[in-house]
């Protein structure tokens, strides 16, 4: 793992922004893996600005999306259907029909698993996959325990999950339990891989991820297994980070 410390949120949003849009201009009919939540709120205004003002061109470019929370529909205010919309699609020049996020509310969620697994196939497989860290080191929403082996799937939220994701919903009874994720698996076939930590409140997940044993207790420590994983953390969520870890 390649580990790049930014000295605050701004600029690690600005890094990862940079690492996207030269992987796009490489390779204009690149297939991104992308992530929601409050962390890439930044990268995702970053690209935005560099489409506009660099000429960054995402029309040849696909992109599928980590996860849904079941039961809601992408019309649905707290979908992550939604949120894509709110914070990069409908700014940049990504045709819709290639902006693939997995449908919560389908009739057959088995079914729709199925589907999404066949779609990430068809393209090529996914060249860049974005993630963020949970706090309990859950990647998409593979929390802990989560079997390397999984494919995309409906999974139970932890409790601790829906505690943090409930500050986008009116009250906490409001947080879907479950969701439709990749799995451990679909991300770790990703050719490349950007994961982006800020704040304190990631600094443990992000040592034990990088520092700790490889194990299924804590789902981002199976990153490193995969040959091409670049860490882009600010200071905060660096702190308990060793000297040799950083270099």
């Amino acid at each position: 793992m390649r580990l790049v410390i930014a000295k605050d949120y701004d600029d690690m949003s600005k890094k990862a922004a940079r690492l996207i849009a030269d992987e796009v201009a490489r390779h204009p009919s690149v297939v991104l893996g992308l992530a929601t939540g409050g962390t890439p709120v930044g990268m995702y205004r970053e690209l935005v600005a560099l489409n506009q003002k660099e000429g960054i061109d995402f029309s040849r470019a696909t992109s599928f999306n980590l996860d849904e929370y079941v039961g809601l529909s992408g019309q649905h205010p707290q979908s992550y259907r939604a949120y894509m919309q709110e914070n990069l699609f409908a700014h940049i020049n990504l045709p819709a029909d290639r902006a693939n996020i997995p449908r919560g509310d389908a009739a057959d969620l088995a079914e729709e698993c199925r589907r999404y697994e066949q779609a990430i196939a068809a393209a090529g497989g996914i060249d860049v996959q974005v993630l963020g860290i949970g706090n309990n080191g859950h990647i998409g929403f593979n929390e802990p325990g989560s079997a390397r082996d999984t494919a995309t799937r409906v999974v139970r939220l932890a409790d601790s999950t829906i505690e943090a994701n409930a500050r986008y919903f009116p009250t906490i009874a409001e947080v879907p339990t479950h969701a439709v994720s990749m799995g451990i698996q679909t991300i770790l076939g990703a050719k490349k891989i950007i994961l982006l930590a800020s704040g304190k409140a990631k600094a443990v997940a992000l040592q034990r991820m990088l520092e700790g044993e490889m194990t299924e207790d804590v789902p981002a420590s199976l990153l490193q297994q995969h040959p091409d994983v670049t860490v882009i953390a600010d200071e905060e969520a660096a702190s308990l980070l060793s000297g040799k870890t950083r270099g």
